[in-house]
């Protein structure tokens, strides 16, 4: 597994190397109306009026109930609400979903994901994760890393992480552990692996899509790229606690083991007087590989 920084490419080497390989940009989007009208502006900006290195940005909005589609709309991107696409198929809400669907509706032999919640970050992300899929062909996914700064510092953020995605790599996939951040939200990848993958709907989809690329394609097909600073808004501990379940489950099913699409998750709430249970439907469907369908 190589290990790169943003600036090891200038923009005009990766638009020369990019040749007639078309780059699709993809954002998914829940209730982002806040930020992602910033992230399409800068990215087009600097990445479509500026040089061509990408050919579309497309953001894929998950069920908002905000302005996210106007606005992302209004900032030049292509925007697709995930339950609109390929309605046949049904809809789940997620993460994974939305990026799942967007292989419906792009056209990018290349996918590049960002989150919509951006706050500290700067364009050079995108060329970042293009480099070693531009430069080098035995490269099929790239991973972004960075620095999460928080309230308590650089180690405030990536608590989901640190807490169960690293010593759950440890434990059962060991081959990427050499990876500094496998559930950030930057990434990279070739259309020709990503609709071959099963996809989970919701925050494990870049876990999977790590364990089964090391599975199917080898460690060595998967490229990370430091990219320098990134900060978002941070999640509640209770919400973290279903994004862990949701890992959990994913790597349930690349053990071999079955999985529930839909998981009862007890959660213990202080109130006035004592304690209350809330028990939270946890979704940990997949979607089954994109060419199957």
């Amino acid at each position: 597994m190589k290990t790169h920084h943003w600036d090891d490419w200038t923009l005009d080497s990766l638009v020369e190397a990019k040749g007639e390989v078309r780059v699709s940009l993809v954002v998914p989007a829940r209730n982002e109306a806040a930020t992602v009208g910033d992230v399409v502006t800068r990215v087009r900006e600097a990445l479509v009026d500026t040089v061509a290195l990408l050919d579309e940005i497309v953001v894929i909005d998950s069920d908002s109930t905000d302005a996210t589609y106007d606005v992302a709309s209004d900032a030049g991107a292509v925007v697709h609400r995930s339950s609109e696409i390929r309605p046949d198929l049904g809809s789940f809400a997620g993460k994974g979903e939305a990026m799942w669907k967007s292989l419906f509706v792009t056209t990018g032999d290349l996918l590049v994901f960002i989150d919509a919640d951006l706050l500290d970050w700067d364009t050079h992300f995108v060329p970042g994760l293009l480099g070693p899929l531009l430069n080098d062909e035995s490269v099929e996914l790239v991973k972004g890393f960075y620095e999460r700064p928080g309230e308590g510092g650089a180690l405030d953020g990536g608590r989901v992480t640190e807490l169960v995605a690293r010593p759950l790599v440890a434990l059962d996939f060991a081959e990427l552990a050499g990876l500094i951040q496998p559930l950030a939200g930057e990434w990279a990848i070739r259309r020709s692996l990503f609709e071959t993958l099963s996809v989970p709907t919701g925050y494990a989809v870049e876990l999977a899509t790590l364990i089964d690329t090391a599975a199917t394609r080898g460690v060595d097909a998967i490229a990370q790229v430091d990219l320098g600073r990134r900060a978002h808004r941070h999640q509640a501990l209770l919400d973290l606690g279903a994004m862990a379940l949701q890992l959990l489950a994913a790597a349930e099913r690349r053990r071999g083991h079955e999985t529930a699409e839909q998981v009862a998750l007890r959660q213990f709430h202080p109130v006035a007087g004592g304690i209350e249970e809330r028990v939270r439907e946890v979704p940990t469907a997949e979607r089954p590989p994109a060419v199957t369908v």
